[in-house]
């Protein structure tokens, strides 16, 4: 997710840009309508697929490896394709290109994940009917981990472009505007796919997607993902025709032909980082540790730790596991509409308050949620809480605080999708230019958390037996340094200059 939450990486290396067409703000914000898109699929890939590998056989302790491919294509795939995007002199202009074979390949993908079991069945998975046989499927697992990393790397090939794009069509409207247009497609993106995540009728409404390997929580799933399919297509090509590029001069294409291209153009780049950035660095990392387990795991703490079931249990397990997993993702709807709302109250917070106060405030709130996820999780499994005579009515209010917990994740969310990259945007414009090279920077110090907890979280989660509750435990550590690194660490940003600067927001 990283792409959920990545960033592109801008240029100068393609020459002079053409000049930037007027369009108004209706044709600026329908342009954007493919952010909208691949935000649709990143929410059902963030809200639905930790939990259904686990019933392909790959155990829980391990999912978390799968997520590798968002943090390598983060690093890989769009630092090179921000780069080829702003030399590219293609009739389509410079973004256009990359946003629509990125599309198709997402659709490939796509397609690859939902039918993964159909596709393990014809290739020699067991014969026996889902409905019978809960035990591993590898030859379905391997389907479904091609097309995830697929999935990941092509997201990387739109989202970086995608922001380009709306940074070359801004013009009179400005660079705030181009953002709270981006993040506003963010948030109709995570509504649409949490609430096509959240219900549990697609196979009674599609009944034809229910087969001898795919029983109803998979038909749903595959479901879901046809109609991301369907959505992504219709925003592409709304994209694809109000999107007005002017295509590149091919002369000044080839200037800068022989640079650094790349992730090594961004290596070479660590000399000339402004000052303060450092510091900004660290602290983005040990923000990003803070939040991680719970992108990754949220839904299945939901199913597991709350509604007491398991992917690969017995029948009441199963259920009790997909309606936590449903209800997570319902809490992550009404997250996408806070995180919508809040996006447009994060640059006044900042001209008023500054930007290093709303930063360190907002992982004060993780610390404390995080924390309180894993206290919840603990005493729904009975660790601790007493004798409690009124199970059923305790059982319900921990649903109903898990729920609430989801929800207002989605105001410190806003600030992590804004001020971060904001503060570095203003430490680059602060030395006069950079802004490619200081957001290539700051990807790695995204990247690598990711990896650190894909890599880690499941075997730290394992060593406790404790499931989900440890790399929540752990992540409320690392809000509460990433607060104290913040304030001892981050440089006094300017109150007055912050309205300049663009914001961007990721997955």
């Amino acid at each position: 997710m990283a792409d959920h939450m990545e960033l592109s990486v801008e240029s100068g290396g393609g020459g002079r840009p053409p000049p930037r067409p007027q369009i108004s703000l209706v044709g600026l914000f329908l342009a954007c309508m493919v952010a909208g898109g691949v935000q649709y699929g990143w929410a059902l890939q963030l809200s639905l697929l930790t939990p259904y590998v686990q019933t392909l056989g790959i155990p829980h302790a391990l999912t978390s490896v799968m997520w590798l491919c968002g943090p390598i294509a983060g690093l890989i795939v769009q630092p090179c394709v921000g780069l080829s995007s702003d030399k590219c002199a293609s009739p389509l202009g410079r973004r256009r290109p990359f946003i629509l074979s990125g599309c198709i390949v997402i659709s490939i993908s796509v397609v690859i994940v939902g039918f993964s079991s159909d596709i393990g069945y014809a290739l020699g998975d067991t014969k026996e009917d889902c409905k019978d046989y809960t035990g591993p499927r590898y030859r379905a697992a391997a389907a479904f981990i091609l097309g995830f990393w697929l999935l990941d790397f092509s997201n990387n090939t739109v989202q970086g472009p995608a922001r380009a794009l709306m940074a070359d069509l801004s013009g009179k409207h400005g660079p705030s505007a181009a953002n709270a247009i981006f993040v506003s497609w963010m948030a109709i993106g995570n509504a649409l796919g949490y609430s096509s995540g959240s219900t549990d009728k697609w196979h009674e409404w599609f009944p034809a997607l229910r087969t001898r390997a795919c029983c109803e929580a998979c038909a749903n799933l595959k479901a879901a993902f046809l109609v991301a399919v369907i959505f992504l297509g219709f925003s592409t090509m709304v994209t694809m025709i109000f999107a007005k590029e002017t295509p590149l001069d091919p002369e000044l294409a080839k200037q800068g032909e022989g640079e650094a291209t790349g992730p090594l153009a961004v290596i070479k780049g660590l000399k000339n980082l402004p000052t303060g950035m450092p510091q900004v660095l660290i602290v983005t990392g040990l923000t990003w540790l803070s939040w991680f387990p719970f992108i990754l795991f949220d839904t299945d703490w939901m199913g597991r730790e709350i509604y007491h079931g398991r992917p690969d249990g017995s029948p009441a397990e199963i259920a009790a596991f997909q309606e936590g997993v449903r209800q997570g993702a319902f809490g992550l709807l009404l997250n996408s509409v806070l995180l919508g709302i809040s996006s447009f109250m994060i640059e006044p917070m900042c001209r008023k308050l500054g930007p290093r106060t709303v930063w360190v405030a907002s992982q004060v709130l993780v610390c404390i949620a995080m924390a309180l996820v894993a206290i919840l999780g603990a005493w729904s499994l009975g660790d601790f809480g007493g004798n409690v005579q009124d199970v059923a009515a305790t059982e319900k209010g921990l649903k109903t605080s898990a729920l609430v917990l989801f929800v207002f994740l989605g105001l410190p969310f806003a600030v992590l999708c804004s001020v971060p990259f904001a503060v570095t945007a203003q430490l680059a414009a602060s030395k006069g230019g950079g802004q490619g090279l200081c957001t290539g920077i700051l990807n790695i110090a995204i990247v690598t958390p990711q990896m650190i907890v894909a890599i880690g979280a499941g075997p730290w989660d394992e060593l406790f037996g404790k499931g989900n509750i440890p790399a929540f435990a752990l992540a409320s550590v690392f809000a509460f340094t990433s607060a104290v690194a913040g304030t001892i660490m981050l440089p006094k940003m300017s109150k007055s200059s912050f309205r300049s600067v663009s914001m961007g927001g990721g997955h």
